[in-house]
């Protein structure tokens, strides 16, 4: 079942969301090699170029997502995490929608980002997939090789 999530933008400054996106740098540097750690820490994302949301379950954290913006028609999903306690009851889910949503009001065209291949990266993609992501080539600084993939999703205009 959902939880019933109120869903923000966020300045990174809680204690809560600041261990979050530990765990979540954390785990990437023990699932990734070095050169493929993408995770951008919290001083990063409280750049301009980024919109940071937290998703909240009354007063708990329940995970966080952000997006980048790449160009006027691009955005580039980051941040994407479930406090475990949190993890396969549709809280990632309402954050890519949030995200998807906050991309569609700043007129892109397109959302992507790039993930893991290996196991432990499988229900994030199987999420993207379920809401119309698919495998693309590269773009910005990523390459293609065994461990990342990028995905891509054309957002329509409703």
């Amino acid at each position: 079942m959902t939880p019933d999530l109120r869903i923000q933008p966020d300045d990174l400054t809680g204690e809560a969301v600041l261990a979050l996106l530990q765990l979540h740098l954390d785990e990437m540097h023990q699932w990734s090699p070095p050169e493929s750690v993408h995770a951008m820490p919290a001083e990063r994302l409280r750049q301009p170029d980024v919109a940071f949301f937290s998703a909240w379950d009354g007063e708990t954290l329940a995970g966080c997502g952000a997006i980048k913006h790449l160009d006027d028609t691009q955005g580039e999903l980051k941040s994407m995490r479930v406090a475990p306690a949190y993890r396969g009851k549709g809280v990632g889910r309402a954050i890519l929608l949030r995200l998807l949503e906050e991309a569609r009001s700043r007129g892109y065209t397109r959302v992507s980002l790039e993930t893991g291949r290996p196991e432990p990266f499988q229900p994030a993609q199987g999420l993207y997939r379920a809401h119309g992501f698919a495998e693309c080539a590269p773009f910005g600084n990523y390459v293609s090789d065994d461990f990342s993939i990028c995905m891509t999703l054309e957002l329509r205009r409703d």
